[in-house]
């Protein structure tokens, strides 16, 4: 009986969400030209789960405001400067935007076709979500893995690492071509497996929204059982660095385990090694073009300047240094 009402009540809550998504698309629809309703229409989330990662814009720059005083405050501002917080925050919007965008108009409906055809279906409740949760940051780690080490994934990857300072707005610093270059694709197993893609989405945005947290030089080190267990600011911090020991390493984004089974895990030496920011070979910069499409657009330059089959599949799939080459 009490099972019952537990499920009765997460019921009812997501009909409350619900009702709050539907009357943000209607206001937002409401105070835009009657000309772009239509399309507006096509793109608003059709689920309370895919409004979680936008609407916590708002909140991370607050805290990044609070953490540029608190540090400032302790004569630690050096990592901050308007120019370089602006063009990260803007990155981060124009990245949710058009996520938004695609994944309502693509990435969905892609993935619900692929979801017909499911093995099982599992239910989200409250015996099923860490599991799952946990399925979707092991899926994460391979996505992220594949984004340092396959120079098609790193293209949009790259302007995450392209900041030489780490604070909260870095963490915001993320690329539009994303979904071009197709992180969702990680994720389909576990539809196939039998979770609906709104929740598997929803998850994804949980495991992002933990990773505004540990990008900030704010946080030293926590127990070691929790730097032995969770991604924290020290592990993201070593994650993050361009010093030969720490680059690629440390993919997880709220668990480091699979880093330590899979040998990809370093732990941060502020003493010996600290660490450097940016990424390997490339100017950090706040030119938004130049971040988004630069890496991408050299890219497809050598693949039609290469000469011959296996040479252009080199250039989009071998690690971004081999793929760099020469390859002509």
């Amino acid at each position: 009986m009490a099972a019952d009402n537990n499920l009765m009540t997460l019921g009812q809550y997501g009909q409350i969400l619900d009702d709050y998504k539907n009357t943000l698309n209607q206001h937002i629809l409401a105070i835009v030209p009657d000309s772009w309703q239509p399309m507006l229409s096509s793109v608003l989330p059709a689920h309370w789960q895919e409004w979680l990662l936008p609407l916590a814009g708002g909140p991370f720059f607050l805290l990044f405001l609070a953490e540029w005083f608190y540090q400032s405050k302790r004569g630690r501002s050096s990592s901050f400067g308007w120019k370089r917080a602006m063009t990260n925050f803007s990155l981060g919007g124009s990245y949710l935007g058009f996520e938004l965008i695609v994944q309502a108009l693509i990435v969905l409906p892609i993935c619900l076709w692929l979801y017909q055809y499911r093995l099982f279906t599992i239910e989200v409740t409250l015996l099923t979500a860490i599991p799952i949760f946990i399925a979707v940051e092991f899926s994460y780690y391979w996505f992220h893995r594949a984004s340092h080490q396959v120079n098609w994934f790193w293209s949009a990857h790259v302007v995450h690492h392209s900041d030489d300072h780490m604070n909260l707005s870095t963490a915001m610093r993320q690329s539009l071509l994303y979904s071009v270059t197709g992180w969702w694709v990680f994720f389909v197993p576990l539809m196939i497996l039998g979770v609906h893609p709104v929740w598997v989405f929803f998850f994804y945005a949980l495991d992002l929204i933990y990773q505004f947290f540990i990008h900030t030089e704010t946080v030293g080190k926590f127990p070691k059982w929790v730097e032995y267990i969770f991604d924290t600011p020290s592990n993201h911090r070593a994650h993050h660095g361009t010093n030969s020991e720490y680059i690629d390493q440390n993919y997880g984004g709220v668990l480091i385990v699979f880093d330590r089974w899979f040998g990809t895990y370093v732990e941060e030496d502020t003493i010996n090694n600290p660490v450097k920011y940016g990424a390997v070979g490339e100017d950090s910069h706040d030119h938004i073009i130049g971040l988004i499409f630069g890496v991408f657009y050299r890219m497809w330059q050598r693949f039609f300047r290469a000469k011959g089959i296996k040479k252009k599949l080199k250039v989009l799939f071998y690690p971004p240094s081999v793929a760099s080459s020469k390859t002509h």
